[in-house]
């Protein structure tokens, strides 16, 4: 595996991987559907596997779901401008501001944080709502 200069720029460090490292850490993504399993949690860690840094890797992953997110509003959006969103246009424009404020600012805060901290309480909340969504699923 080749060394990436950390002085380097998170987006020349990113496209140093090849194709096969990206589809190898965003396949990793599948493993969501379990019970407990952050999308967003699995693939950092599956970057840090495959030689990213932590800040490398949360980057990816919160960029990974950026295609998603914008299909699922360009989906919705015909529904949301017609007759079922009538009356409510206004709430709809602030609600979108707003989430797309705190999207960006929660990202900028997790890269950040991710540069100096481990996943570990992350993945500790992950399994004990895992298990607790089991147990939930089973008993009712």
């Amino acid at each position: 595996m080749e060394e990436v200069p950390p002085g380097q720029l998170a987006d020349e460090r990113l496209a140093a991987k090849g194709y096969l490292e990206a589809i190898v850490i965003g396949a990793a993504q599948i493993l969501a559907l379990f019970a407990g399993i952050s999308r967003d949690g699995v693939t950092m860690v599956a970057g840090m596997f495959r030689g990213l840094s932590r800040e490398d890797a949360a980057r990816f992953a919160f960029l990974l779901a950026t295609p998603v997110i914008l299909a699922a509003g360009v989906l919705k959006f015909p529904d949301l401008t017609g007759h079922l969103g009538n009356g409510i246009h206004g709430q709809i424009l602030v609600g979108s501001i707003l989430s797309g404020l705190g999207a960006y600012l929660s990202v900028r805060f997790l890269v950040r944080y991710f540069q100096t901290r481990t996943l570990t309480p992350f993945a500790i909340y992950c399994v004990l709502f895992g298990l607790g969504s089991i147990i939930y699923l089973q008993v009712k």
